[in-house]
């Protein structure tokens, strides 16, 4: 049986060196692994984020985009009533605009809905897994350090996505991978693991203000509620989007009535005057 003292003995005859080596990597291990949780929430956040900015466009925006649509053309119809009128112009100019803006983004939620991708529970584990390994803020070399950023961001595009293959590519990579091999002097181990504690923790800090500054965001706050809704058994989205109808109807009737008084007009110069007006409009 080993005498205690004699173990304390053993341990302080280590070169302090080594010691404040294997505190350093202790906290290396406990830093890389918050930070691969973190890494992991932020990129749950933002594809959540983005799936729910899909269904809310696909759901309330397009009709938003429609509505859009319609107030240019009631704009573009008021204009032949009162063709010289500048600012009924540019009122015209800036709908038409925003009308084009969000038909544009209507377009790209429903190319985005298209590939909505729940990460199973094995793609979870293997992101957490490659991020913790990949990781640009775990190395010190510059040009390392921005091949790893290119991995991270590949490695974020093949988890949103759902690209398993890419994970498992990731995966079957860093089993041969050149960093998975350790090397260098005492001291220079010492000195990378204190500068690997320096770039982990900045990096953390990073995430969370990136988090704070998603959470306090308009699409965090509509998503919350919406979670909010749900919970009560309601359906945010489709309340919203029923709104916007009934509003579509009326701005519609409108728009409908505007070219009617435009048509008459037309009709009545081209009776009494033998002129097509609608040519100059």
């Amino acid at each position: 049986m080993i005498d205690p003292m004699a173990s304390d003995l053993i341990t302080t005859e280590l070169p302090p060196e080594e010691i404040e080596l294997a505190k350093k990597r202790r906290v290396v291990d406990r830093l890389a692994e918050r930070l691969a949780d973190a890494e992991e929430d932020i990129a749950d956040l933002r594809t959540e984020l983005e799936r729910f900015e899909a269904r809310y466009t696909m759901e309330v925006g397009r009709l938003y985009a429609e509505q859009d649509e319609i107030d240019a053309q009631i704009a573009e119809e008021e204009l032949k009533l009162v063709p010289d009128d500048e600012e009924i112009k540019k009122k015209v100019e800036e709908l038409r605009r925003l009308a084009d803006e969000s038909a544009a983004r209507a377009r790209a939620a429903a190319d985005k809905e298209a590939e909505q991708w729940e990460p199973t529970a094995e793609a979870r584990k293997a992101y957490h897994e490659l991020a913790r390994s990949i990781h640009p803020d775990l190395v010190l070399d510059v040009s390392e350090k921005e091949r790893r950023h290119s991995l991270m961001a590949e490695l974020n595009r093949a988890y949103s996505s759902g690209d398993q293959v890419r994970l498992k590519r990731f995966a079957d990579e860093l089993r041969v991978s050149p960093d998975a091999v350790k090397g260098g002097s005492l001291g220079d181990e010492l000195v990378r693991a204190v500068r690997q504690i320096a770039q982990i923790k900045k990096r953390l800090a990073a995430i969370m203000s990136e988090k704070q500054e998603t959470v306090s965001g308009e699409l965090f706050i509509l998503h919350t509620k919406a979670v909010e809704e749900t919970s009560a058994g309601r359906d945010m989205l489709k309340q919203m989007a029923e709104r916007a109808k009934t509003h579509i109807a009326k701005t519609q009737r409108r728009l409908e009535n505007l070219r009617n008084v435009n048509r008459s007009a037309e009709e009545y110069v081209k009776d009494r005057f033998g002129m097509d007006i609608s040519e100059f409009r």
